[in-house]
């Protein structure tokens, strides 16, 4: 599957073009700090090919769900959510519940289990991922009221703290939990979209001038509702994360809407 980048002008947008208060809601994604995807229907389920690893735009902005959770450690800042959104279908199907031991991210699979450590006071929770959000700011996770007041950051409301993956859950009886690690899914080809054009000679010419600065590049056309475009693809992988690492180094470089695509 090959997500679809929009783009409301013809040329691809570079940070450097854009006024201050522009570039501040392109990187926080827009105000929304939470809100339901709907995937239905929902499934918990590891497999990156259920309805729940499909990519998604809130805001305008796409979120390519991972494949795997496997060497994720995210530090950032945590919030919380709970009385407003409580009995509320969630991103997996499964209705919120505040006092359980769930959180929203934004592109970890859903279903994985979490650790999340708050930096200040030393203590940890450990969630599931049922949700997608949050959609504000540099916040990472949004943890359910029950995980969020065993994490001790009720009263100041937002927390720094640091999110390892740990995997699936294995059965559900007592003592110690064990967690799992699915098939490994990092192998395989993939590329990062970094532009998508209406006209086609304008795509054609990006690509040449990306190849003179970074030797690989090339053009997909395909059609959306209608009308054709021509995404720009940027380099090779044969690792998802090898790509992923590539996506935050050249969102870093000025391609702040790049993203991770699998090729065949």
């Amino acid at each position: 599957m090959i997500p679809v980048q929009h783009t409301r002008t013809d040329r691809p947008i570079k940070t450097a073009c854009l006024p201050a208060c522009c570039l501040i809601l392109l990187l926080m994604g827009g105000c929304v700090s939470h809100q339901h995807v709907d995937y239905s229907p929902g499934d918990p389920s590891p497999s990156p090919h259920k309805a729940g690893q499909k990519p998604y735009v809130i805001n305008g902005r796409q979120y390519q769900p991972l494949s795997s959770h496997e060497g994720f450690v995210q530090d950032g800042i945590a919030s919380s959510y709970g009385r407003d959104f409580h009995g509320r279908k969630t991103s997996n199907g499964e209705l919120f519940d505040m006092n359980a031991m769930t959180a929203a991210h934004k592109t970890l699979p859903l279903g994985v289990w979490v650790k999340v450590y708050h930096k200040r006071t030393g203590r940890d929770v450990v969630v599931r991922i049922n949700d997608r959000g949050p959609f504000v700011g540099d916040r990472i996770i949004d943890l359910s009221e029950g995980a969020a007041r065993k994490l001790d950051m009720l009263q100041e409301g937002v927390a720094a703290v640091r999110v390892t993956a740990l995997g699936y859950k294995n059965g559900h009886g007592g003592g110690e939990a064990e967690f799992r690690t699915p098939v490994n899914y990092d192998s395989g080809n993939f590329t990062l979209q970094v532009a998508a054009f209406k006209n086609r000679s304008n795509a054609y010419r990006y690509a040449e001038e990306l190849k003179v600065t970074y030797g690989t590049a090339d053009v997909q056309e395909s059609m959306v509702d209608g009308t054709r475009f021509y995404r720009v693809r940027l380099g090779r992988y044969t690792s998802l994360r090898t790509a992923q690492l590539s996506h935050e180094a050249f969102t870093k470089k000025g391609f702040p809407g790049n993203f991770v695509v699998a090729v065949e």
